[in-house]
């Protein structure tokens, strides 16, 4: 049995229903979104290791994408919640952990960075057969204009001109599927890409076309952007770490493309061009004004 956390995310819904077919279990906290996915779900608490132990009985592989979000105080809820489930697949004897990462995940970086890098060196020591994703930027991020920072409809961003090779979350997934499923490539890791490296001047102009508007990208210094995260309402360390993140953006440490999504799934990684016609309308709607 594939047991999924982060079933309801922007990852989670997109595998669930390409595992369709094989023996899952979606681990969620709200069955009514459960209802949604289609599938056999359970109801849990990552804060609640007892249900989070009665998930995991009978699961061979799991999926761990899961966690809380950073609260006002800079801790990082998602280390403790994740290393929750990984002791308990040990406990429970699963055979793989498919965890999903964050590119450049490393000792000491920022927010997610640093986390998910504590979070990997724990399942790393687990005993636990796992297989590492690191995605670069999601493209889901442009869907709504919900994940990334805007002002008057429009990006707020310190990358400068550099470039970013953002990957389709259904990619993402395409890819997970393939390691619970067939060859779960033990103890490697896996960098995800799109096919190409843009601009977010480049990213906007593609973004006007579909919405039917101007969409401009505004580049700010990383300590002006900080200010202006903060004047939105981010508590001013969150925004400094966020900004210092854009910052190292910007001198194009995730301009870089891999072969990954191709070498797993054996198809092209798709295009922002792809994913934006799919999306047309939702664009069309949320980027309106």
């Amino acid at each position: 049995m594939i047991l999924v956390f982060g079933a309801t995310g922007s990852i989670g819904r997109h595998l669930v229903h390409q595992l369709r077919g094989a023996d899952v279990t979606a681990f969620v906290r709200d069955p009514a979104k459960g209802d949604e996915l289609g599938c056999r779900y359970v109801v849990g608490d990552l804060d609640d290791p007892a249900s989070v132990a009665a998930a995991l009985t009978g699961a061979d592989r799991v999926f761990l994408n899961a966690g809380g979000a950073q609260p006002a105080d800079g801790e990082q809820p998602m280390v403790r919640q994740q290393r929750t489930v990984i002791d308990a697949a040990a406990e429970a004897g699963v055979d793989h952990v498919v965890k999903l990462s964050v590119w450049h995940a490393r000792e000491g970086g920022k927010l997610a960075e640093g986390a998910h890098w504590l979070i990997e060196e724990h399942l790393r020591a687990s005993g636990l057969g796992w297989s590492v994703l690191q995605p670069s930027g999601f493209m889901q991020n442009f869907l709504t204009g919900a994940a990334v920072f805007t002002e008057h409809g429009h990006i707020l961003g310190a990358y400068g001109d550099s470039r970013v090779s953002y990957v389709d979350c259904a990619d993402i997934a395409a890819c997970a599927a393939t390691l619970l499923t067939q060859d779960p490539r033990h103890g490697e890791t896996f960098v995800l890409t799109g096919p190409e490296a843009l601009t977010h001047t480049e990213i906007a102009a593609k973004l006007s076309r579909v919405a039917g508007r101007e969409i401009r990208y505004v580049d700010l210094p990383a300590s002006a952007f900080a200010t202006r995260l903060t004047a939105l309402g981010l508590p001013a360390h969150f925004a400094h770490d966020v900004a210092g993140l854009f910052a190292e953006v910007a001198e194009g440490r995730l301009a870089p493309t891999t072969t990954a999504v191709t070498d797993l799934t054996g198809r092209p990684a798709r295009t922002l061009d792809d994913f934006l016609g799919d999306n047309a309308d939702t664009i069309r709607t949320s980027w309106s004004a």
